[in-house]
């Protein structure tokens, strides 16, 4: 049969019981469904680390620990958490208990697992840094099967027939590729007269975490798309794939992008507001596999579509940007001489800082990067070491992007300058390249929100605009 993969995001998924009737109920269907979840918001941050402050989860405390106090203390504020969040979705009173047991089991097995494995490397022969990667996964996991436990509840008080299907691993064996994991998870299943609810995070022999740390659902759900034969991939989110940020330039401004390739939701992925992960993407991509991006509760509105389809005609199709730092290299002996660019490049990598874009010219190379002003201080001292006579700088800048599958014939780089100028802001640098996906404006933090805003109406309109227009 024709089935649909869908993912619900972390967000969404706290306010799941709103879509018992409307997501999970779409147009009468039930079955021929598969959903992949999210841990409920806010619970993953509190299982590792904040994904935006960086305050330290139970995954941060238990790694630094100099006593068990923090990361104990962590595991009892993240059962206190995901309780309240069951219990805000669920209605019924023996769901609650059985969703609270369920918690309460899961705490405790990790904790008694930690608890062992810190004492274990109290002996000089085991390394706790050795496992931190596992500790890291099995943290993550009790997220997904929290969510996916409750959802199957509350899906099954409702008279659905929704079924737990659990990738995380719990008391299984690990040797597993995550392809065997999800067949073997799914050989018994038939969508077609029940609805899988499956763990976004699924264990395996690869270590999900060691590659795309806290991107795992999206590839779960993408690799399960493509081993099932999906008709389509689904993303349900709490908004629409827009044209701008709504609070930006205004809701009545924005475009629903509605359709779009693969290319788009790559530039996306790069300045940081991702459609799906890259890895994903590609994942999709090959097999063929259309994505679909929807609005979560918005239920009747098709979203937009993402696959490998050009652009009929040339058009702009979003306006976003990013805060980034501009590492710059200075280095009079680099003329003509081959290996500065690989060597900056080693020692990016090495401090795990994500290059944005990059231009260089006779004697000095600028990335563009996605990272702090702390990390870029150990990157400067790194390369000082390589080029002692090389003067190294990092500066806090903007980068605003306008994005489309065919920007040929727009003449977007110097109607974007004009129209920043226009605004009564300056540019420090813009890039365009050949393939005509995307053009980049970079220019000081403050200038970024206006810039994003003057090009978005040069492009797309404002809401005045758009009202004559229709």
């Amino acid at each position: 049969m024709t089935h649909t993969v869908e993912k619900i995001g972390g967000t969404s998924m706290s306010r799941v019981h709103e879509l018992r009737d409307t997501l999970f109920r779409r147009d009468g269907d039930l079955y021929g469904r598969i959903f992949v979840v999210s841990a409920f918001g806010g619970i993953t941050n509190l299982l590792l680390e904040h994904k935006k402050s960086g305050d330290p989860g139970v995954y941060a405390q238990f790694a630094h620990a100099d006593n068990d106090r923090g990361w104990h203390e962590g595991l009892d504020r993240v059962a206190v958490a995901m309780i309240e969040a069951h219990e805000a979705v669920l209605d019924h009173p023996a769901d609650v208990e059985r969703a609270t047991d369920f918690v309460r089991g899961r705490i405790e097995d990790v904790r008694n697992a930690l608890t062992d494995l810190q004492r274990l490397c109290n002996y000089g022969h085991f390394r706790l840094a050795e496992h931190l990667l596992q500790v890291r996964e099995l943290l993550s996991g009790l997220g997904e099967a929290h969510s996916a436990f409750a959802t199957t509840l509350l899906l099954q008080r409702a008279g659905v027939n929704a079924r737990l299907v659990d990738l995380s691993g719990w008391r299984d064996e690990g040797d597993v590729t995550l392809d065997d994991r999800i067949l073997r998870a799914m050989d018994r299943v038939d969508p077609a007269t029940e609805m899988p609810i499956v763990t976004g995070y699924a264990q395996c022999a690869e270590g999900l975490m060691r590659e795309f740390d806290r991107g795992y659902s999206e590839v779960t759900f993408s690799r399960l798309a493509a081993l099932t034969g999906a008709a389509e991939a689904i993303i349900h989110k709490e908004f629409h794939l827009s044209s701008a940020d709504p609070n930006l330039v205004g809701q009545d401004a924005v475009r629903k992008l509605g359709r779009t390739n693969y290319d788009v939701a790559d530039q996306l992925s790069n300045m940081g507001m991702e459609a799906i992960h890259p890895k994903a993407a590609k994942t999709l991509r090959q097999a063929e596999v259309p994505l679909r991006v929807t609005n979560a509760f918005e239920p009747d509105d098709p979203g937009t579509l993402i696959d490998d389809q050009p652009a009929e005609t040339p058009g702009v199709e979003i306006v976003t940007g990013l805060d980034i730092i501009a590492l710059e290299v200075f280095e009079q002996d680099m003329v003509g001489v081959k290996g500065y660019d690989a060597a900056i490049l080693d020692v990016l990598k090495r401090h795990d800082v994500r290059i944005v874009s990059k231009l260089s010219n006779a004697n000095t190379i600028t990335h563009y990067v996605d990272s702090s002003l702390k990390v870029m201080k150990r990157v400067e001292k790194d390369i000082a070491a390589l080029y002692p006579q090389a003067e190294i700088r990092s500066k806090t800048l903007a980068l605003a992007s306008v994005i489309g599958r065919d920007l040929s014939t727009l003449r977007v780089l110097q109607r974007g300058l004009c129209a920043i100028a226009d605004a009564g802001h300056e540019c420090i640098g813009a890039t365009q390249g050949p393939r005509n996906v995307d053009v980049q404006f970079v220019m000081d933090r403050d200038v970024l929100k206006p810039a994003i805003k003057a090009l978005h109406g040069e492009f797309i309109g404002t809401g005045e605009s758009l009202k004559a227009a229709a």
